[in-house]
């Protein structure tokens, strides 16, 4: 099932993504779920296909068009990877960690799809990074290499906008990972079992100005989604909603000569076959 999350008149609300069209739940069902982190840690998806079924012509509405809001809305918890390609680490100063090298990001951090990133006042080092994320959709602590992929509800995009020179202040990337609207998710949350497992074997680019600038394939992380979870429940239980973020392939803009940074009045689009295009503008920050 691919789900979309954008806002109706009356607020936010949720349908379920077939061709060019969308279900929209709300319509079908005035009492439908409107928001998928309450989805997952609540009745399920199987609550969503199972309103979808009783749809008819009317509740039906262009997919081209609509306002997007960010698949999940209210996470818990976003965990992200860094170093996770090894032609990536090799374009920075960092040797190949012996772990997955986990750092968090903040909601005030991200936008959906199709609202701009803000290029911030007081620095012009405003990086892209394809990834792909993962979506809790069970509570998981101590997973093993068997049951790790049990906990993923499904996949979506991800661009983790950076500001490197923030990034570099400290042995810790807090800052330069938080800065207000630099980073954006979806467009789409696609089901785990549209994919293979893992989401691993799936094509990942980046585009800037529609030039392609990162380029891969998710089977080449380094450390792979059932490894990343293993390792992460070992001591952080993830639930219902939570984001799991896998780390970016080589080609961004700070490993480059001349480097090359996102601007205002630029377009940046990740794509990851079988799961989205995730686009944004770039805008001067206010």
């Amino acid at each position: 099932m691919r789900i979309v999350a954008f806002d109706r008149k009356d607020g936010a609300g949720l349908g379920v993504v077939e061709g060019n069209e969308v279900i929209d739940l709300s319509a079908v069902d005035a009492a439908a779920p409107r928001e998928l982190g309450a989805v997952l840690r609540g009745p399920g998806l199987g609550a969503l296909a199972a309103i979808a079924k009783k749809a008819g012509a009317a509740h039906r509405i262009p997919l081209a068009g609509i306002l997007y809001r960010m698949p999940v809305e209210t996470p818990g918890k976003i965990i992200c990877l860094g170093l996770n390609y090894i032609e990536h680490v090799n374009e920075g100063p960092f040797l190949r960690p012996d772990y997955p090298t986990l750092f968090m990001r903040a909601m005030t951090s991200l936008v959906p799809h199709g609202v701009p990133l803000e290029a911030p006042k007081v620095s012009e080092t405003f990086d892209y990074e394809a990834e792909l994320v993962a979506i809790i959709g069970k509570k998981a602590r101590h997973l093993t290499p068997e049951n790790a992929l049990d906990c993923v509800a499904g996949y979506s995009c991800f661009n983790d906008g950076s500001i490197r020179e923030f990034q570099r202040h400290t042995i810790q990337w807090t800052t330069g990972k938080n800065f207000d609207r630099s980073g954006s998710f979806g467009p789409f949350f696609v089901g785990a079992d549209e994919l293979p497992p893992g989401a691993s074997g799936l094509s990942i680019e980046c585009r800037l100005n529609g030039k392609s600038v990162q380029k891969d394939n998710t089977k080449n992380m380094s450390f792979n989604v059932v490894e990343t979870l293993v390792y992460v429940t070992k001591g952080i239980t993830l639930e219902p909603g939570d984001l799991l973020v896998m780390g970016t392939p080589a080609g961004v803009g700070h490993g480059r000569k001349p480097q090359l940074w996102m601007r205002p009045g630029d377009t940046c689009e990740v794509e990851i076959e079988k799961v989205g295009l995730l686009s944004n503008g770039i805008v001067a920050e206010a």
